[in-house]
């Protein structure tokens, strides 16, 4: 077979897809804070058991990706038409694990449960970071990471990969949901809580920041061009490409919201996001969009050319905005455990308001489509988004119920009770390394989907990725996904941060 044939028929093989159901990918996503769950208690049982043990960074690295990693390949591949099962099996797994750890407590042992919740709700949380964030920007990395070569792959089922105009499938979420993440952390959704700064100084920041994405973007443009590699050019363009439209996005919401006040950037957002539709609905550009200047699909200049990743920029300002909006309410200062489970009372009543009327705009307007990112497209995102960090904060707040009822133990990228007999210890080890995979991939986050990207397409050249058996697809995204955990946990064991801006 030659490789102008090979390359079509991959091309061919993620194009004309219509995605699957929001259900599904709501139910695929609940996988990852399960998974998480189950990790820590895991650890918090053998703490009960054998007391405090120092384990190796390897034990630590093959705990950690078998259980955080590969129960996401496995659900996106060979068990992706079994999710219900794994996620209750995952679920009544946790649910045992709990009753274990309460039945054997030492601690509170004379207590009653009420009375153990009442004085847990009471209870004060280390507030130096938010862990669930983190974990949340780290996931997202990995299932992008595992999906780019799973794509390429038949054990991926097709219903998960991008859709051609309308439809919904678990990739669609990518490039919202690193847009989302990345404001949710974002100089603005901080200003708040920091020292405070002059408004273009932010966006001074934000240029700087961005030029690694700049410079990424060209260098993907270049390589991809120079060895003739497969394109969905309906996915952004023909030149335009992931890394683009980030930094273009992260630049241009910074400005805009040096001109709207904290309060105000929901609403801004949404006159945003609306008035794309609008103008999607009364003028020439959704036609323009799918069809070119000419209705024929023409590609033929640069604004022709990459008329999809151009123009939706629009839209991913608009969750960039929303994004800021909701970091800037996670990062206000809560010590006590009732409030954050307040928070999650507010953020699930959200979620369920956005998705109700999401539901409503798809019927009332038109499809998602992440094409376009149209306005259902990104009241989807946002609510996905919403709804899996409650899904974390809900299993983080669990296991710190569970640390509550078994003093001493730890369980790294999660939330302690504050001890003040050990607040000037923790004070002094605040910067100690823990041996965890979602610490490795956090303090490296653009050079682990880097060198992703680059392990895809190191794959995509020497193996007919779409002419292979189920067996031999899983062995290689399960050794892919091996040597990208392992290359960011030996950076992150020997405290080295690639960060050259």
């Amino acid at each position: 077979m030659s490789e102008k044939h090979l390359k079509e028929l991959k091309e061919s093989f993620v194009r004309n897809l219509n995605g699957t159901s929001i259900k599904e990918i709501s139910l695929g996503l609940s996988i990852t804070p399960l998974c998480i769950l189950c990790r820590g208690l895991i650890l918090i049982s053998l703490f009960q058991n054998f007391g405090e043990i120092v384990y190796s960074w390897k034990y630590c690295l093959f705990l950690d990706f078998f259980l955080l990693v590969l129960p996401q390949v496995l659900s996106c591949t060979i068990l992706s038409d079994f999710l219900y099962i794994v996620v209750v099996c995952i679920s009544i797994t946790c649910a045992l694990g709990i009753y274990i750890i309460y039945r054997k407590r030492i601690s509170h042992k004379n207590t009653s449960l009420l009375n153990i919740c009442q004085s847990f709700l009471n209870a004060q949380i280390e507030h130096r970071n938010v862990p669930s964030v983190t974990t949340f920007r780290v996931f997202i990395n990995l299932l992008t990471a595992i999906s780019i070569l799973a794509v390429d792959f038949p054990i991926f089922p097709r219903r998960y990969a991008k859709t051609e105009t309308y439809g919904t499938g678990v990739m669609d979420l990518g490039v919202g949901c690193f847009t989302f993440a990345n404001a949710l952390i974002s100089p603005e959704a901080r200003s708040k809580h920091e020292e405070k700064t002059s408004t273009f100084h932010r966006v001074k920041k934000q240029l700087i920041a961005v030029w690694p994405l700049v410079f990424l973007g060209l260098g993907r443009l270049i390589s991809v061009k120079a060895v003739d590699y497969h394109e969905h050019v309906s996915e952004y363009g023909v030149h335009w490409n992931f890394f683009f439209t980030l930094a273009v996005v992260r630049v241009f919401s910074s400005f805009i919201l040096t001109f709207i006040p904290s309060e105000k950037i929901w609403f801004v957002a949404t006159v945003i996001i609306f008035s794309y539709q609008i103008f999607l609905e009364t003028t020439n550009l959704k036609t323009f969009i799918l069809y070119g200047s000419d209705n024929k699909g023409t590609r033929l200049g640069f604004l022709n050319a990459n008329r999809e990743g151009i123009v939706s920029i629009i839209g991913y300002v608009g969750i960039y905005m929303f994004g800021v909006q909701i970091g800037s309410y996670l990062l206000q200062k809560r010590v006590f455990v009732k409030e954050w489970i307040a928070l999650i009372v507010k953020f699930t009543v959200m979620s369920i308001m956005v998705f109700i009327i999401m539901t409503i705009v798809q019927i009332y307007v038109e499809p998602i489509s992440r094409r376009m990112v149209n306005f259902p497209f990104c009241i989807w995102t946002i609510g996905q988004c919403m709804a899996w960090l409650c899904l974390m904060f809900l299993c983080d707040l669990t296991l710190v119920f569970v640390k509550y009822l078994t003093p001493g133990s730890s369980v790294p990228s999660t939330w302690n009770i504050y001890n003040y007999r050990d607040h000037g210890k923790r004070r002094e080890t605040k910067k100690e390394i823990h041996f965890c995979l979602i610490e490795a991939i956090n303090r490296n986050q653009l050079l682990f989907f880097l060198h992703s990207n680059i392990i895809t397409g190191i794959v995509n050249l020497i193996i007919d990725t779409i002419h292979n058996y189920n067996l031999f697809s899983l062995i290689v995204l399960f050794m892919y996904m091996l040597l990208n955990c392992f290359i960011s946990y030996i950076l992150h064991i020997n405290n080295i941060t690639v960060k050259w801006w």
